[in-house]
């Protein structure tokens, strides 16, 4: 099983359990027939932007925030999710479209809308595929050289 995929199944197992420690979390991945050691579970916590959050009765869980749209990410945050998730780039017209593996395209379109990318005008995610919409004064092509470069794709020619 892939990174991206174990992390969007620790995604919701967060939605859906209170999970107290990483001993809990490992054991919920088992569960769910996903073998992962608990300093496993501590990097992708960490890589999730996990945090811990007081419930009512005074127990702590882990849980993932919701990035608010006008947080503009780090681009070493951004090359890092491309360069991990992003495997091919492609575009048409003033869309371009980017493949993941199962369930991380969403990861991928929320980086890259909080990145502020002035040449992007918004994204639209599905399981393993992403569409990009660039500006038209943009176009398609430049994004794609751009977005290729992030990911660490070589640009075709």
């Amino acid at each position: 099983m892939s990174k991206a995929r174990r992390q969007h199944v620790i995604s919701g197992l967060l939605e859906d359990n209170a999970v107290t420690n990483q001993s809990q979390l490992v054991e919920l991945l088992a569960a769910e027939d996903i073998e992962a050691t608990q300093a496993t579970a501590s990097r992708d916590l960490d890589e999730l932007g996990a945090i811990k959050v007081r419930v009512p009765g005074g127990e702590t869980v882990y849980a993932i925030p919701e990035h608010p749209v006008d947080r503009i990410a780090p681009e070493d945050h951004l090359r890092r999710v491309m360069g991990d998730w992003v495997a091919d780039v492609g575009s048409s017209g003033n869309i371009v479209v980017l493949r993941t593996p199962p369930g991380s395209a969403h990861v991928v379109a929320s980086a890259l809308d909080r990145a502020g990318i002035e040449e992007i005008l918004g994204t639209v995610a599905g399981d393993d595929t992403l569409m990009v919409v660039a500006v038209e004064s943009v176009g398609g092509k430049a994004l794609e050289r751009r977005l290729r470069e992030l990911a660490g794709l070589r640009n075709r020619a």
